[in-house]
């Protein structure tokens, strides 16, 4: 029995030094900059699971486990946001079984978020789901949301797990973001009303000259045309009725009032701003690592906006391979290229 209590000693003890000399070399990192946002893409889960004679579901399992680890080496050594690709829209064309075993994964492990061991309450972490969640199965969107609302008030990290994601759906959902916001500063221009991106022609009746004119649509030579940047179609010309000018939605534009935020005489238009504050990545600053195991560099459509001033590393480790020496080593290559970085940040 007493040998049994001497090894149970024996792996506390040796754990707890393992403890202490990572804890010692992130002090030592720590001199140098660490990095805000180290994004990961997790790459190689089948290839181990084939490679250990595994099946595919155990090797995902095995994935998971490396996750964890390499979140609680970035939390520990400072990192503020963690951002993983868990799930791309393009997974969805995998095999049904393979896609449902990941969903089922999924459900588990972000139900086991809430529970008191898990590294969200360890380390206090907010965890957002990013991506086209509408896509997900009912089950495991229900369960996001249930942990995003639960983690809501967290402050210390955070997590960023994309989701049913791909870059380019990420810019498409931005742009009409930001369209849906322009066309709703010209909401109701000459009684027309803006439904979902259609301008729809309405009856108004309005005060001209003391009388009250029905404002309908013959009352307007109606010829469709482009205005306000190509944003809104409407109508050409003038009319004038008892006295006073009707101005079509192109001339309202250039007649607009100083509350709408566009100077006399601009039209609406969509800015670079307008498109990155509607980002689904709105919510952390850009990545400054971005780490893609089994060797592979390709973004696979990830984060392509975001990553256009960030450090790429590709281990050739499979992700269930991967571990601290990677994590030290990313962090170490960056703080060797950061002058180059901010630098090039600088010309952009």
């Amino acid at each position: 029995m007493g040998r049994y209590d001497d090894g149970g000693t024996a792996s506390q003890l040796f754990t707890s030094l393992g403890t202490f000399m990572r804890r010692c070399l992130f002090c030592v990192l720590s001199v140098g900059s660490i990095p805000a946002h180290f994004a990961f893409i997790m790459d190689g889960n089948r290839r181990y699971a084939k490679k250990k004679n595994m099946e595919v579901e155990a090797g995902h399992r095995r994935g998971f486990s490396s996750l964890m680890l390499v979140l609680k080496y970035c939390y520990e050594l400072g990192v503020k946001y963690v951002t993983i690709y868990a799930f791309s829209i393009e997974n969805f064309k995998r095999k049904p079984a393979e896609v449902q075993n990941l969903m089922d994964l999924l459900l588990e492990k972000i139900n086991g978020m809430l529970k008191e061991e898990s590294i969200v309450n360890q380390y206090g972490v907010r965890v957002y789901f990013i991506g086209n969640l509408k896509l997900l199965s009912e089950p495991v969107r229900v369960a996001a949301e249930k942990v995003m609302t639960a983690t809501a008030n967290n402050s210390k990290v955070v997590l960023l797990v994309c989701l049913a994601y791909t870059s380019s759906d990420e810019i498409v959902h931005a742009v009409q973001e930001s369209c849906k916001h322009k066309l709703d500063k010209i909401q109701a221009l000459n009684g027309y009303k803006v439904s979902n991106g259609v301008i729809n022609r309405e009856k108004r009746v309005k005060k001209i000259s003391s009388l009250m004119v029905p404002d309908v649509e013959e009352s307007l030579a109606l010829k469709a045309h482009t205005a306000c940047n190509g944003v809104v179609e409407a109508v050409e010309g003038t009319e004038r009725i008892n006295g006073a000018t009707a101005y079509s939605v192109e001339e309202y534009c250039d007649k607009k009032d100083e509350g709408t935020g566009e100077k006399q005489g601009e039209h609406p238009t969509i800015k670079l701003v307008d498109v990155e504050k509607n980002m689904y990545m709105a919510v952390a600053p850009d990545p400054n690592i971005l780490l893609r195991s089994s060797g592979e560099t390709r973004l696979s459509n990830f984060l392509i906006w975001q990553t256009s001033n960030c450090l790429l590393y590709s281990p050739a480790a499979l992700w269930p391979e991967i571990g601290l020496w990677h994590v030290v080593w990313a962090v170490l290559n960056f703080q060797c290229n950061l002058p180059y970085l901010e630098k090039k940040k600088k010309q952009l």
